[in-house]
């Protein structure tokens, strides 16, 4: 069985990668040789205007999720320690970057495959590609993630 970075994420209640978030993509990636993989299956209601065609915010938020999850769990891998364990190690993103090649088909799963182009002590880069069902690829993404103080995981919020 697959280890996700997300589940081990405790309390996490992004959008996108929240594990904790009922409503949100509950997105889920892992470690393949020095990859980040994530796969997810697009619902009917992640359409753009063609039905069949994946909607392009939906795809960003799929990519920034997977690249600040794939630093996070870098960062631990980086310390040693498992996901989750001791003090929390957080990242948020800094910068965004995609590339829509082509339509993404909401038929069938998409891939995402990351992997870390720079890093240092506070900042990692993720190149990702994404590729539709067909293994056709349809995006790139680049996601810059920066380490962020234990604040941005606090249960009553950031500004309380």
């Amino acid at each position: 069985m697959k280890e996700y970075f997300q589940d081990k994420l405790y309390g996490n209640n992004c959008y996108g990668c929240g594990a904790w978030n009922e409503k949100g993509l509950q997105i889920k990636s892992f470690w393949e040789n020095d990859l980040s993989i994530c796969i997810f299956q697009p619902q009917q209601h992640h359409a753009a205007m063609p039905i069949d065609v994946m909607n392009g915010g939906t795809i960003a938020t799929v990519i920034d999720c997977h690249g600040v999850c794939s630093s996070i769990a870098d960062a631990y891998k980086q310390e040693n320690r498992e996901i989750g364990e001791g003090k929390k190690i957080w990242y948020a993103t800094a910068s965004l970057k995609i590339d829509y090649k082509k339509p993404t088909p909401m038929e069938g799963p998409i891939t995402l495959e990351g992997k870390i182009i720079e890093k240092n002590n506070r900042k990692t880069v993720f190149d990702i590609d994404v590729y539709s069902y067909s293994k056709t690829l349809t995006c790139k993404g680049s996601v810059t993630s920066v380490r962020v103080s234990e604040k941005w995981s606090h249960p009553k919020g950031f500004f309380k």
